[in-house]
């Protein structure tokens, strides 16, 4: 597994984004793992990160204001965009797994029809859908700022990956 982080710092037009970094967690699946969808929920799961739902990436921008949101990659690939509309495009494929931050956003540009993904927030918590509109950036930044640091990583547990990177993030 390698990790690789996407600063997205700043607004784009109604994206607030995140002095947070996003954190993309490659090759995370077992090779030969026979059922990957189930494997992430397991995972997951077992570092207080329940799965929730197993669908695609919208294909318009959108972000959370209430809750930091996982993915894990379990069919297909695709090529994603964070950040808004100007941000950087990442390609996702099976066996990786993005961590994005509380109000970065993120939608799906091109799919290969059988993408599919996991998707997971911290425990307890359920994410809510905003859309790119710069009329409302004003309103959801004190909710994304409220949003607490997750206690464990989703991926290694209690150490490494966001317990370093984002709690921290001098000793990265």
């Amino acid at each position: 597994m390698t990790i690789e982080t996407l600063e997205l710092n700043g607004a784009v037009g109604g994206v607030p984004n995140s002095p947070l970094p996003l954190v993309i967690y490659r090759g995370v699946i077992p090779a030969q793992t026979p059922d990957p969808a189930a494997w992430l929920e397991r995972h997951f799961a077992a570092n207080d990160w329940p799965a929730q739902w197993r669908y695609i990436i919208y294909n318009f921008t959108h972000f959370h204001s209430n809750c930091h949101e996982l993915l894990g990659v379990y069919a297909g690939e695709s090529r994603v965009q964070f950040g808004g509309e100007t941000g950087p495009e990442v390609t996702l494929s099976l066996g990786d797994v993005v961590l994005i931050p509380a109000g970065v956003g993120h939608k799906a540009l091109q799919s290969s029809e059988d993408f599919m993904v996991v998707g997971a927030y911290p425990n307890g918590m359920n994410a809510d859908l905003c859309r790119d509109d710069p009329a409302r950036l004003a309103s959801v930044r004190p909710h994304i700022e409220r949003v607490p640091l997750p206690a464990t990583d989703p991926v290694s547990g209690e150490r490494g990956g966001i317990t370093t990177l984002w709690h921290n993030p001098e000793q990265a």
